[in-house]
């Protein structure tokens, strides 16, 4: 294992999927303890690896953006920033957990001996396979976690229980006790009714529905999201007509810390959804273009309901939908079984 000190992660977005590559790396370091492990990480989400025991250096970058202006002095200032990052140390392996042409393109740039990600069989984008020296399979691999730990695996990693070290904080833990102590909720359900698009994301109308007969039972719900989905959030509440529902603003690290406290999560494939689960939050997901047991919550007793069709790339739809087909008799009879699962254990 001496072979390996330097080793560069590279996984860039989104909240989900660098949620679901912290069990890998997480095993890695483990594994490699004398290893130096970087992570190159889009700047927006850079956040969620604070305090990352596994990880010792953070490196950002910006991509999301340079797709809008790619020819920009700002982004060719910032691509040359990065570049320079990579190959200011040679790395012993690079593992690109993303899998896409770009991820690949940058593994290559670093200064690696070996550079690791998925066959293409395995590959959203089969051509970033031309950029590894190694592909490793992912036979058998269910969930997208599983399909991280194959990467780490090649190198010869037998991975333990899988692990999330999200961010935690005594600034975070206070913040979270004002905003509940201002709202009077010892006892609270967590709503996040954002995707990062239409087809994942159940109705406004239903979530409306949802709080108000949540409130009745004796629920406070607490909704959060992005500063992009307030407006909606706020509409959702306005609809609702709940008195004790209210809107919590949250970065991503102030959400972990409400996650935690959640009696429970509802929401779709988003990645608040996400990162309840690495916290052990119980979850009640609506999903519908999304494949469940590959992108869905992995404790048993949570509970995903899906609409029934086939898993495809609605996002791409000129006129997209919101996931139609779940009922809402069926999320609270799912909120209902789920907490009786959680009081049982």
């Amino acid at each position: 294992m001496h072979d390996l000190r330097k080793i560069l992660v590279i996984r860039l977005s989104s909240i989900g999927d660098v949620v679901h590559a912290l069990p890998a790396v997480a095993a890695l370091g483990t594994a490699y303890p004398n290893s130096k492990i970087t992570w190159l990480i889009e700047a927006r989400y850079a956040e969620i690896l604070e305090g990352n025991p596994f990880v010792e250096r953070v490196l950002t970058t910006n991509t999301l953006a340079w797709q809008k202006e790619p020819l920009s002095r700002r982004t060719l200032r910032e691509a040359a920033r990065t570049v320079r990052a990579l190959r200011e140390e040679t790395f012993d392996a690079v593992i690109d957990f993303q899998g896409l042409i770009k991820t690949g393109i940058i593994a290559r740039i670093a200064r690696a001996r070996r550079r690791i990600g998925l066959a293409s069989k395995w590959l959203k984008e089969p051509g970033a396979a031309l950029f590894y020296s190694e592909r490793a399979p992912a036979r058998g691999s269910r969930h997208v976690v599983e399909e991280n730990l194959a990467l780490v695996k090649w190198l010869g990693v037998q991975p333990g229980p899988w692990q999330f070290p999200l961010p935690r904080s005594e600034a975070g833990e206070q913040w979270a006790e004002a905003q509940l102590a201002r709202l009077g909720a010892a006892q609270f359900i967590l709503v996040s009714p954002g995707a990062g698009w239409a087809a994942k994301r159940w109705p406004p109308g239903c979530y409306a529905q949802l709080i108000g007969m949540l409130e009745q039972e004796g629920w406070t719900v607490v909704l959060t999201g992005s500063a992009a989905e307030e407006n909606e959030i706020l509409a959702i509440l306005r609809e609702s007509a709940a008195q004790h529902a209210a809107y919590v603003p949250a970065s991503i690290r102030q959400f972990i810390t409400l996650a935690r406290r959640a009696r429970l999560f509802i929401g779709g494939d988003t990645g608040p959804m996400h990162l309840a689960a690495a916290v052990g939050t119980p979850i009640v997901a609506m999903f519908g273009p999304t494949d469940p047991s590959r992108n869905g919550p992995f404790d048993p007793a949570d509970i995903t309901l899906s609409n029934g069709e086939p898993v495809n790339h609605t996002r791409r739809a000129k006129t997209p939908r919101f996931l139609e087909g779940v009922s809402i008799a069926d999320v609270v009879a799912a909120v209902h079984e789920r907490l009786a699962r959680n009081h049982e254990c």
